[in-house]
């Protein structure tokens, strides 16, 4: 098995349980991955403020990789790189999300903008990001400067259908992906997980085949395929799981934690002596 020198993990759903809590255990696995030489980096659908609370307990010391790239920060969130979408794509993606009845999100680097501040998930993303929505009456008015557009909706196959719809009507010039089965994300064609493997390649001197994943959503297929090895959360859909390496138990019951001890530390994955 090749060795392992970074571990690159999705956030929620993942590294965290689905009430958005950080384990001891799962800090400890972390801990215990720097204690062998083995780096570990973030990368999210969140912006760069919903993930300081990480950064600390986690003593992350790598790039973070916020809007799932559109934007890399330093621990500090000083940005390192940044993928807007243009006004246009911007534009078209919107229609396509009113289209299939999706309420839109926007986001900038430091902004988050809908329409309805009492729509589904609203609170909750409130809580998982950790400031507020701006709300205002004309989202066409806002494509300015855009990160990420989310377009949300509590009919999956109805998400799904528009996730293809935007791959095709933007191919090229934009991303799309589910984050989760009511959430889909539009965002600069460079800024994917799949370009945050490559990005931390290069900047941080690792081969990608000694670039070990995990998550559990649509959007971390495109890091499952750069990278060495991949492991799929419990859970994930079918479909997530059928594309990775490995999949370990879910994040209710401890599944990060466990990749780790079982795939890294355990020397499954050739972790480092």
């Amino acid at each position: 098995m090749p060795r392992v020198s970074l571990v690159l993990s999705d956030v929620d759903g993942t590294l965290l349980d689905h009430d958005k809590v950080l384990t001891s255990r799962a800090r400890s696995a972390v801990a215990a991955l720097r204690s062998r030489g083995v780096r570990f980096a973030i990368v999210s659908g969140r912006p760069p403020r919903g993930l300081t609370a990480l950064v600390e307990p986690l003593a992350i010391d790598t790039p973070v990789a916020a809007f799932n790239g559109g934007v890399i920060a330093d621990r500090g969130l000083h940005v390192l790189s940044r993928h807007t979408i243009s006004r246009d794509v911007a534009a078209r993606a919107l229609s396509i999300l009113r289209e299939h009845r999706l309420d839109p999100w926007i986001y900038r680097e430091r902004e988050w903008i809908l329409s309805d501040a009492s729509a589904p998930h609203v609170e909750r993303e409130q809580s998982t990001v950790g400031f507020p929505a701006i709300v205002a009456r004309d989202l066409d008015a806002e494509l300015r400067s855009v990160v990420k557009l989310v377009g949300v909706g509590d009919d999956p196959d109805a998400v799904r259908a528009c996730e293809s719809r935007l791959q095709s009507a933007c191919d090229g010039e934009a991303s799309a992906s589910r984050s989760q089965p009511y959430y889909v994300d539009v965002t600069h064609r460079d800024a994917n997980k799949g370009a945050v493997v490559r990005y931390l390649a290069r900047q941080l001197r690792i081969p990608p085949a000694e670039i070990l994943t995990i998550g559990d959503g649509p959007n971390d297929v495109r890091m499952f395929e750069e990278s060495g090895r991949s492991i799929a959360m419990g859970n994930a859909s079918e479909e997530v799981r059928a594309v990775a390496d490995a999949v370990t138990e879910s994040c209710d019951r401890e599944g990060f934690a466990r990749a780790i001890e079982e795939h890294v530390l355990a020397g499954a994955a050739g972790g480092n002596p």
